[in-house]
């Protein structure tokens, strides 16, 4: 490790509070990635001084977690997360902690890996062998697991995202005790929950979290959650977050909108999973056609069919494909059309109504399958002579 670990706004915020008589260090996963040779981010700075201190010392700061001992310090522009050391109480007396002790902190983290501390000089500080945990490849809580486990049930399942993301083993006695407090899940916020599937999904290798899930019995326990980790493996790697929740679609009976009721998704998380059940309804069916390509986006056509062809023998369209069949399409939404409902009009002798919008569609239908080009003439001849048909 090098003296120059951190960006220099973090470390500037570490000399300065040292300045201020307060020990300061950085901690966490910023540590432990920078230990895996990856590149640190989210650095975060444990201090003694309180909330109140750090304030005092730092001329601009927010209050994004004070009631936690936490405040973000601004410094070049650079927002770095300060937290006072970590204590069994919440901060109501800002100026007072309870335990100014940096081991105490450490002490309170969830895994060994997670406990490693660095001076701005590079010293490693690592009070519960956290970095021969790291060698072996192994997540172990720190103390005893059933203490840590219960102070935030979360940890059982950050456990799990751990050992998809870095693809560690998670040591025995840790397994078990997640085991037994698995049921403490229930309390745990689904939003918080949701935070650590995405980045399980994410990681190295999602099976092996999928696998300490049904041991640790999460399928049975929470069906409407979990009972897809009995045969998700399949589905593996998944191309982002998204995808995870895509392929939970493909095993269970759960619906688009049943899924993001359950995790309470984004809107867009919504519409991107309502896409995708929508499309490979279409996709058991048949391979995707022009109007497949021109209604869906790219990315709900690539997650479609890498979880088709999971269960179906065949080559999967790439990425690059995929934008090519959309780019040789002759329109790429409704606006690109060559009239307007008011040509309509105009063609027809008609006055509005909901058969413009009607046509409409049958316009864009022809245009993207090549019965008609885009081109107001051609549009126009088409038209008359299919309403005319009509009548």
């Amino acid at each position: 490790m090098t003296a120059s670990f951190g960006s220099a706004a973090s470390r500037q915020v570490i000399i300065e509070l040292h300045a201020a008589g307060y020990e300061a260090v950085f901690v966490g996963g910023a540590v432990r990635d920078a230990k895996l040779g990856k590149k640190p981010l989210d650095i975060d700075i444990a201090t003694s001084a309180t909330p109140h201190q750090v304030k005092e010392v730092f001329r601009h700061t927010i209050d994004v977690g004070i009631e936690h001992g936490t405040i973000l310090v601004l410094m070049h522009g650079e927002p770095i997360e300060v937290t006072t050391y970590r204590t069994e109480a919440t901060y109501s007396d800002l100026r007072h902690p309870v335990v100014p002790s940096l081991q105490a902190d450490l002490q309170r983290r969830d895994f060994t890996i997670n406990a490693l501390a660095m001076t701005v000089d590079g010293e490693l500080i690592d009070v519960f062998d956290g970095l021969k945990d790291l060698r072996q490849k192994i997540i172990r809580s720190v103390g005893n697991p059933g203490e840590r486990l219960k102070e935030d049930p979360l940890r059982i399942f950050r456990a799990l995202r751990f050992s998809s993301v870095l693809n560690f083993e998670i040591e025995s006695e840790t397994l078990h005790t997640m085991e037994t407090l698995a049921p403490s899940l229930c309390h745990v916020a689904i939003e918080r929950i949701k935070t650590e599937m995405d980045k399980l999904f994410q990681g190295q290798n999602p099976s092996r979290a999928f696998h300490y899930g049904r041991e640790i019995g999460l399928p049975e326990r929470f069906p409407e959650l979990f009972a897809a980790f009995n045969s998700l493996d399949r589905y593996t790697p998944f191309l982002h977050a998204r995808h995870g929740f895509a392929a939970l679609l493909a095993v269970t009976d759960t619906t688009a909108t049943e899924l993001a009721r359950y995790f309470k998704l984004s809107n867009e998380e919504k519409r991107f999973l309502k896409q995708c059940e929508e499309a490979l309804a279409i996709r058991t069916q048949r391979a995707f056609d022009p109007w497949d390509f021109y209604s869906y986006p790219t990315d709900v056509l690539e997650v479609v069919e890498k979880i088709y062809c999971t269960n179906h023998k065949g080559y999967d369209l790439s990425n690059q494909q995929i934008e090519q069949y959309k780019n040789q399409l002759p329109i790429s939404q409704r606006t690109d059309l060559a009239f307007t409902g008011n040509d309509l009009l105009k063609w027809s002798g008609k006055s509005g109504g909901k058969w413009t919008s009607d046509w409409i569609m049958k316009i864009e239908r022809a245009v993207v399958y090549g019965q008609i080009e885009n081109d107001a003439l051609a549009i126009k001849e088409w038209f008359i002579n299919e309403i005319s048909r009509e009548k």
